[in-house]
């Protein structure tokens, strides 16, 4: 793997700035991975740490200092992966990955509130809005790296098969086998992101208005709502299905919480909302729109996920 060179010590050391490109690109491709940007987090802190721990000689005798630490992230995640679906198996509730803001309203979760290390800020694209992550949930362990580093990122798969520790010509397999689940999930276009958030207003003030009929029509007949409280907050623990059921739903919790403020977002790169209490986020709403219908819901209301939304 060829990628820009990794920190090390010595007055030949790269600057600071190549620095924070390893470092992003390392949490880009963990947060992909596992769906959890204090998990990322972890993985790339683990990285550094096996990097450093190495003698100076052997961390000089690397050619591709950056195609080290990439190869080491890979196999980290790949290792959480299949011990996350056993403590999921364990979650209370629903599991939806961890939301991320607009890049210009990153909070840090450190106490402070001050504003986040430019270097842990993921890029915002397809690849990590809401309905893509939960697509790729359904992978196994080794699709989904095969996947995100070879479609997403772009390695060969001769460097794919090194952390996921198959051929590559198996790596291209479970690539393809990705792809297809990707496809499958994609049943009709998204509209433009303006037209996504016309409808996330309309939804909104609907949902405000307490205007069941208005909320059933941006609805899909079929679509499916699902919150995560983790145990942590109230949230259904299954999803629940049907436009009409879904608008009920949401009129019970404008008629259980009549506090709840909520704003227009923008939720994985996407149109979305962030309900909020005395001040406080308690949910954040991100949605898959198909036509001119709502498809999804995806209510996160799990505290622990929601500290990049706290100055929101």
């Amino acid at each position: 793997m060829s990628t820009a060179s990794a920190p090390g010590h010595g007055t030949s050391e790269p600057g600071l700035s190549v620095i924070m490109r390893e470092r992003r690109q390392l949490i880009n491709l963990a947060y992909r991975l596992l769906g959890s940007l204090a998990d990322a987090e972890d993985v790339v802190q683990e990285t550094y740490a096996r990097w450093y721990a190495m003698p100076a000689d052997q961390r000089e005798s690397i050619g591709s200092p950056g195609g080290w630490l990439t190869r080491v992230a890979g196999r980290i995640c790949l290792d959480l992966l299949g011990s996350a679906r056993v403590r999921r198996e364990r979650y209370v509730g629903e599991w939806i990955p961890e939301p991320l803001p607009e890049r210009s309203e990153w909070i840090s979760g450190r106490p402070g509130g001050t504003s986040a290390d430019p270097a842990d800020r993921v890029t915002l694209d397809e690849s990590v809005s809401m309905a893509f992550l939960v697509v790729l949930e359904s992978m196994t362990p080794a699709e989904r790296v095969a996947f995100i580093l070879h479609d997403v990122f772009r390695y060969p798969f001769s460097d794919v098969a090194e952390i996921v520790g198959r051929t590559s010509a198996a790596c291209r397999q479970l690539a393809t086998s990705a792809r297809r689940r990707i496809h499958a999930s994609s049943q009709a276009p998204a509209p433009s992101t303006a037209r996504q958030a016309d409808i996330v207003k309309a939804f909104k003030q609907a949902w405000e208005a307490k205007d069941i009929d208005a909320l059933v029509g941006l609805l899909d007949p079929d679509a499916t709502a699902i919150a995560d409280g983790g145990g942590l907050a109230s949230a259904a623990l299954h999803p629940i299905t049907g436009g009409e059921r879904i608008a009920r739903a949401w009129v019970e919790i404008a008629d259980r919480v009549p506090d709840l403020t909520h704003l227009e977002r923008t939720v994985n790169g996407q149109p979305g909302l962030v309900a909020q209490e005395d001040g406080v986020t308690v949910t954040v709403y991100a949605f898959d729109i198909k036509g001119d219908r709502i498809m999804h819901i995806w209510a996160v209301r799990n505290p622990e996920k929601l500290r990049l939304f706290t100055g929101s």
